[in-house]
C-alpha cells in the first residue's frame, strides 16, 4: 500500500511540474515574436547579482500579443540624481537590475536641464520654460499647457502622489518634502491651481494613504506622477535606500486590479545627471528590452501622451522619438 502511495505522489508531482513548465512557457520567444519589429535593438540588460525580482513581477512583462492602442494608466516614479552606472550593474540595488533584466530600459538617457527643477518641468511641458533653478513655485508661477492637464482636458484623471508632503499641494518645502520635485505645484493656468488642491496629495505608505487606496479602491487616475521623499529617491541617501523603495511600491502597483488587466505601463525615471537609469515596465515590453539611440525626458512625454491617446505633443515631445515601437508599447 505504502508503495502505490509513493508511486501516486510522485506522478501528482510530475503532472505539476509539468504544469507549471507549459505555463512558464507561455510567455517565451514564440510569443515574443509575434510582435511587430521593433525600431531600436533589444538585448538583455546588465544584472547586479543573482537576486530576482518580487515573485510575479517578471510575469508584468514579455507577455505575447499587441498592446493597447490607448493605456488606461501610465505611471512615473521620479527618482533622483544618479548616472546609469550608478543604478544598474550595481549590486546594492538588485531591484532595480532585476526590473531592468525582466521589463525594459535605455543605454543613452539625458537630462533636460540643471538642477532638478528643469527637468521636471520640461518633462511635464515640453520645455524647461527658461529655468536655470530650484526655486519655487512663487518664483516660477508657469500658465502654460502641460500634461496633468491635457490628461484632464482629454477626460482623463491625473494626481500627483508626493511622498512626505505635509498637506495637499503645498508650495513650499518643509522635512524631506521638495516642492522642486512636485511639477504640478508649478503649474497655475487654466485648472491648474484648483486641480492641484485635490489631486495634488500626500502618498502615503504602500499599506495605507493616497496611492494605496485609489489601487485598492480601483481609482487609479489616467496619469500619475509619483516623487519619494529627499531619502527614498536617493538625493540625500544611498542608492540602496531607493531600491528598497521601489521593491515595497512597484509590486504594489503591480499587483492592483487595474495592472492585472494589463491595461498599466510604469516608468522609472532619474532627473540628472546624463546618461540616467531609466526602467520601462508593461505587460508587452519584451525582457531585457534596451533602447539604443539617445533619448531623454522628452521622448518619455511623448510616449506618454501616445500612449494615453493624446496627439497634440507638447513642445519638445514633439521632436522626440517615441518609445513605444523599440519597448512594445
Amino acid at each position: 500500500m505504502r508503495t502505490r502511495c509513493r508511486r501516486r505522489r510522485a506522478l501528482l508531482a510530475a503532472s505539476v511540474a509539468l504544469a507549471v513548465g507549459l505555463a512558464g512557457c507561455s510567455g517565451g520567444s514564440g510569443g515574443r515574436a509575434s510582435r511587430p519589429p521593433s525600431t531600436t535593438p533589444a538585448t538583455t540588460a546588465p544584472a547586479a547579482s543573482t537576486t530576482t525580482t518580487t515573485a510575479g513581477d517578471g510575469a508584468r512583462c514579455g507577455r505575447a500579443g499587441p498592446p493597447p492602442a490607448v493605456y488606461d494608466h501610465v505611471v512615473w516614479i521620479w527618482m533622483e540624481n544618479h548616472s546609469r552606472s550608478s543604478v544598474l550593474g550595481n549590486a546594492a540595488a538588485p531591484y532595480e537590475n532585476a526590473l531592468a533584466r525582466d521589463c525594459g530600459t535605455a543605454t543613452d538617457y539625458a537630462d533636460v536641464g540643471s538642477p532638478s527643477l528643469p527637468n521636471y518641468i520640461g518633462a511635464t511641458s515640453g520645455s524647461t520654460q527658461g529655468i536655470h533653478d530650484d526655486a519655487g513655485p512663487d518664483a516660477h508661477r508657469l500658465t502654460v499647457d502641460n500634461l496633468f492637464r491635457q490628461v484632464r482636458d482629454h477626460g482623463g484623471t491625473a494626481r500627483s502622489y508626493e511622498e512626505a508632503m505635509p498637506a495637499n499641494c503645498s508650495l513650499a518645502s518643509s522635512g524631506r518634502y521638495a516642492v522642486k520635485h512636485n511639477p504640478a505645484a508649478y503649474y497655475a493656468g487654466g485648472s491648474d491651481r484648483s486641480a492641484c488642491a485635490t489631486d495634488d496629495v500626500p502618498l502615503g505608505t504602500p499599506d495605507a494613504g493616497a496611492l494605496h487606496d485609489d489601487l485598492a479602491h480601483a481609482t487609479l487616475p489616467t496619469f500619475s506622477f509619483v516623487a519619494p521623499d529627499l531619502c527614498n529617491d536617493t538625493h540625500d541617501c544611498p542608492v540602496a535606500t531607493g531600491d528598497g523603495w521601489l521593491a515595497r511600491w512597484i509590486p504594489a502597483i503591480l499587483d492592483s486590479a487595474a495592472a492585472r488587466r494589463g491595461s498599466v505601463a510604469v516608468f522609472v525615471v532619474w532627473d540628472e545627471p546624463t546618461p540616467m537609469p531609466f526602467l520601462a515596465i508593461a505587460p508587452t515590453v519584451p525582457h531585457g528590452a534596451l533602447v539604443t539611440i539617445p533619448i531623454d525626458h522628452y521622448a518619455l512625454l511623448r510616449t506618454t501622451e501616445e500612449m494615453l491617446g493624446i496627439t497634440d505633443l507638447l513642445g519638445g515631445a514633439a521632436r522626440a522619438p517615441s518609445l513605444r515601437p523599440a519597448l512594445g508599447f
